[in-house]
This record gives structure tokens, C-alpha cells and sequence, in this order.
């Protein structure tokens, strides 16, 4: 009885000091609470100390947002000259070798708080999650518990998409979708920027692409294959200065950010602009109206040398744009059957003795990749790159489950998991939605629960898992509110899973620390499912 009253009492204890953890997500991989009771109180004269001026980034982030949410004005000065000074919160970047980029060290006190890291990004993920550390309402003072706080990311790439072109999205609320992956300490954005529905990023040398192919005639109404059309002219674009500002902004928060620009197929944006670079140069190609196309409309691009310089001179601007070291090139749902219609296609075929149409989409995708290759970048594709034979650096993401992302790791290539079963966002998120979505359910537990490496795959195979990503395609997003439901809460879900131990997951504490986290939502004013204030 003593014992079992002892292993109680322990289990009680256990309980007892988890719940008093700060809700921190992701989830650290240490954390521990000081003194009981102990806590760091930042008011206006607090001062925020850098140890060199590289720093600086991270610092205004943090006074812009305790100004921004708590009316709070810090100032900002040299860590050297203020060694001394109590009431101080410091941005040390340290000597030593970072074995994790993205490593920190945060040490609350009551004096100061101390923040130490190896590298710039791992000052500014110390940042982050100091921010949560901050009350979940705007009453003063703002008192943060003592804790220390030993941190690194488990994955190297943590990535987040965009899909712009079924529904455009202004500057302003890519800066925002950004800060959110921010929060969250994700350092990839996927920027969806052409497809069948709209190209959305200006190209000077072809400024047809914008001026026809970011505007569609209409737009079906309702779940695929529609109840009807609204007959509107519906766009945008992205002019290249614009573009400049999105970059700039992501690599203030340490996110890079990867274009896409799809080929060989979803082109019928570029197509209704250049006809002459289909399979049906004669045909009147026109902006996609309706989802879910593929095998039932030519959006593929004829495989001719005219069709490549195109190419090439458009991805030469993206490329001059984006200081990005990979370029998304798409290569998925290419429908064959064009190919195989085309008299030309078959006689470059012949040409090129490819015995088939996957051969094809392969010699598509190597050219690309020999060019991009040329210009020091490296192509990431969706798994149908596989087809046919993967480019020798290509780097693959995993859409249609996980066996394109195991084929390519075994092959020794890069591999971003994000298997549609469990990182497709625009699925919906309960049985009963409140509002139109995709016909496919994904709940929070289950993204929460994804494991982005196979256990099939062997320990050297598994370093090929570069890490995963997850997806908002917006047929049915047209709107700001509508993105940041669908992105809600699961983005916190997603980052748990690309951040923290894998060890130390549970959902179940998961759960406790999203209510928290749902305060600050509030006091963000970001738009999630209310459904959730119920679990």
C-alpha cells in the first residue's frame, strides 16, 4: 500500500509541475522552471542589449511587437557597454560551433534575461518562443516566469506553402501569412505563384504572362465540378518590387523563400498568354475557370527548343529575383496523353530516343534542371519528377504519400515529406465545417501524429529526409480569414512536428498548451475555428 501510495504521489507531483510549464509550442527540448514564484518583469525601462549589430533584427521584432500587443517601448542599445545594467534583456550570439543552426539558450532571471545562441536564427527562435512566454492579455505588468531554456530544431527544413494562383492574396497578407510561420519557427515559405488559374509574378521580358495570364473570365461556384460560374473577372500579380519587399521581409524573420513556377504542365496561365508553346499552338487557350482539370484540358507545354528558351528567360528573372538556392519547378499531374496526340511530341521523341511519355516528362525536367544547375540553384519537384528517371540533383517532395519521398531517399536525393493524407491544409478540419473546403478531412490529431521519416528507410537512408511542409491550395480560400482558419491551429501542430524531439511528443499535452496558445490568437486577432474552444 506504501508503495503504491508513494508511486501516487510521485505521479501526482509529475503532473502537478508539467501543467505549471509554460504553454510553449513548439515544444522545447528542455525546459526548466527556476525558483517558484521567481519571475522577470519587462516595463518602459527595460533595455533590450545586442552583442553586435547583426542582432539588431531580432531586437526590433521584439520591440515592435511588445509595442504593437502591450503599449510597451523599449529602447535598444551595445551588450558591451551595459554589462552591468540590471533590468536588461540580451542578445548574445556566442563563440562556440553550432552544432543545430537554429540552436538558443534562454535564462530568465529576475534581474535579466539572458539569450544565447551560436547564430542569428537561433537568436531570433530564442525571441519567439520569449514571446510566449509574455501573458496572454494586454494587463500590465508584464511578469514572465524564471525558467532556462535549451533549444533546437529537429528538422532542417521547416516549410509552410502558399498557393496564390486560385485566389490571389496581396502583399500585405503574405507579410502576415510570413510572420505567422515566424511564430512558429518554420524557415521555409512555399510561394505558389503559377498554375492554370492565374500567373501571379511580373516577367518584364514576357509581360503578356500578367497582362492575360493572371485574369480568369469567372470562377465556378461551389464544391468541384461546381453549381455554376460568377462570370467575374477575377486576378493579380506580383510586380517584381513587390516581390523584393516579400523577400526582404521573410529574410528579417530568417524564413527563405522558395518560388514555384510549374511546368511542364498546370500552364494554362502561360498558355492563354503564348499558345505557340502548346501542344495546340492553334488552340485558344484561356485562364482555368474551374479546379481539379487535370487529364481533362491541354495544359502542357510543347517540349521544343522555343518552348525551353521561353523557359529559360522566364526563370531567369525569377532567379535574379529570389536569393533563394532552389527553384520549385513543379513537374506533377502532367496528363501524357497530350504528348502522345502531338505530332511533334512524337518526333522529338524519336529525336531523343525516348521510348515513352514518362521519358518525356524525365528529358523535360533534366533540361530544366541542367539550366537552373547553370545558374548555381537546385530544383525541388513534386514526386512525379520520379517519372521516368530522377534529375540528378533534384530534390523531391512527397505529395502523393510517402513513396515517391522513400523512392528518392533510397536514390540518395533530398527529400521534403508532405504526403496530402496529412499536410494538405485546405482539407477540412471536422466533419461538419462551417464553410466550404475541399471534400477530404484532416483533423488536428492527425497532422499532429505525422512522422516525417519512413520507418522503411535505413539510418543512412533517413538523413535524406530533409524534413516536411505543409500545404494551403486555395480553391476554396478566397479570402485572409478563410486562409487563417484552414491554417489554424494545425500550423501549431505541423511546427511541434518539425521542431521538437520526437520523443517528447504528446498529443494529450498538446492539447492543454493549444488553449494558451488560442488566448494569443486572440489577442493577435487571428481568425481560427471556434470549435476548438470546446475540446
Amino acid at each position: 500500500m506504501k508503495t503504491l501510495l508513494s508511486a501516487l504521489f510521485s505521479l501526482l507531483l509529475f503532473t502537478t509541475s508539467k501543467a505549471q510549464l509554460p504553454a510553449i509550442i513548439p515544444q522545447p527540448v528542455e525546459l526548466r522552471i527556476n525558483a517558484a514564484g521567481d519571475k522577470f518583469t519587462i516595463d518602459n525601462g527595460t533595455l533590450i542589449l545586442v552583442s553586435d549589430t547583426a542582432l539588431i533584427r531580432s531586437a526590433v521584432y521584439l520591440k515592435d511587437y511588445l509595442l504593437k500587443y502591450y503599449g510597451i517601448t523599449l529602447h535598444t542599445d551595445v551588450y558591451a557597454a551595459n554589462e552591468k545594467k540590471k533590468n536588461t534583456i540580451r542578445l548574445i550570439r556566442t563563440a562556440s560551433t553550432a552544432l543545430n543552426p537554429g540552436q538558443y539558450m534562454l535564462n530568465v532571471l529576475n534581474k535579466n534575461i539572458s539569450i544565447n545562441a551560436p547564430t542569428d536564427e537561433g537568436i531570433f527562435y530564442a525571441v519567439q518562443t520569449l514571446l510566449q512566454l509574455l501573458p496572454v492579455k494586454q494587463n500590465l505588468p508584464l511578469d514572465i516566469p524564471s525558467v532556462d531554456i535549451t533549444d533546437y530544431p529537429r528538422f532542417t527544413y521547416r516549410g509552410m506553402h502558399l498557393d496564390v494562383s486560385r485566389h490571389f492574396f496581396d502583399v500585405a497578407f503574405v507579410k502576415k501569412y510570413i510572420d505567422y510561420l515566424a511564430m512558429h519557427k518554420l524557415n521555409y515559405f512555399h510561394w505558389h505563384l503559377t498554375d492554370d488559374h492565374g500567373w501571379r509574378i511580373e516577367i518584364k521580358k514576357h509581360p503578356k504572362l500578367t497582362d492575360i495570364g493572371a485574369w480568369r473570365n469567372g470562377t465556378i461556384t461551389g464544391l468541384y465540378p461546381g453549381t455554376g460560374n460568377d462570370g467575374l473577372r477575377y486576378g493579380g500579380y506580383y510586380t517584381q518590387e513587390e516581390v523584393k519587399e516579400v523577400i526582404k521581409y521573410a529574410a528579417d524573420r530568417y524564413i527563405n523563400v522558395i518560388p514555384e513556377i510549374e511546368m511542364p504542365a498546370h500552364s494554362m496561365s502561360a498558355l492563354a498568354a503564348y499558345p505557340e508553346f502548346g501542344t495546340e499552338p492553334s488552340k485558344k487557350y484561356e485562364v482555368a475557370q474551374t479546379w481539379g482539370i487535370f487529364n481533362k484540358f491541354n495544359n502542357v507545354f510543347q517540349p521544343t527548343e522555343q518552348t525551353f528558351k521561353f523557359l529559360e528567360e522566364v526563370l531567369t528573372e525569377v532567379i535574379e529575383l529570389f536569393p533563394s538556392k532552389y527553384i520549385h519547378i513543379g513537374g506533377d499531374e502532367g496528363s501524357k496523353i497530350w504528348w502522345k496526340q502531338s505530332a511533334l511530341s512524337q518526333q522529338i521523341m524519336k529525336e531523343n530516343g525516348l521510348k515513352d511519355e514518362s521519358a518525356l516528362q524525365s528529358y523535360f525536367i533534366h533540361r530544366i534542371e541542367k539550366f537552373v544547375n547553370s545558374k548555381g540553384k537546385t530544383i525541388i519537384g513534386w514526386d512525379e519528377i520520379l517519372d521516368g528517371g530522377l534529375a540528378p540533383n533534384a530534390i523531391v517532395m512527397s505529395w502523393r504519400g510517402e513513396k515517391g519521398g522513400i523512392a528518392a531517399a533510397k536514390q540518395k536525393h533530398m527529400v521534403v515529406m508532405t504526403p496530402e493524407n496529412a499536410m494538405y491544409f485546405n482539407h477540412s478540419q471536422f466533419l461538419k465545417e462551417d464553410s466550404l473546403t475541399a471534400a477530404k478531412f484532416l483533423p488536428l490529431s492527425t497532422v499532429y501524429s505525422y512522422e516525417p521519416v519512413p520507418a522503411i528507410l535505413t539510418a543512412e537512408e533517413s538523413k535524406y529526409i530533409w524534413g516536411a511542409q505543409g500545404n494551403l491550395w486555395s480553391e476554396y480560400i478566397a479570402s485572409s480569414a478563410k486562409a487563417e482558419y484552414m491554417l489554424f491551429p494545425r500550423l501549431d501542430a505541423l511546427s511541434e512536428v518539425l521542431w521538437s524531439p520526437r520523443a517528447k511528443k504528446d498529443y494529450g499535452n498538446f492539447q492543454q498548451r493549444l488553449k494558451t496558445q488560442l488566448k494569443r490568437y486572440d489577442l493577435l486577432k487571428i481568425n481560427y475555428s471556434k470549435q476548438y474552444l470546446g475540446n
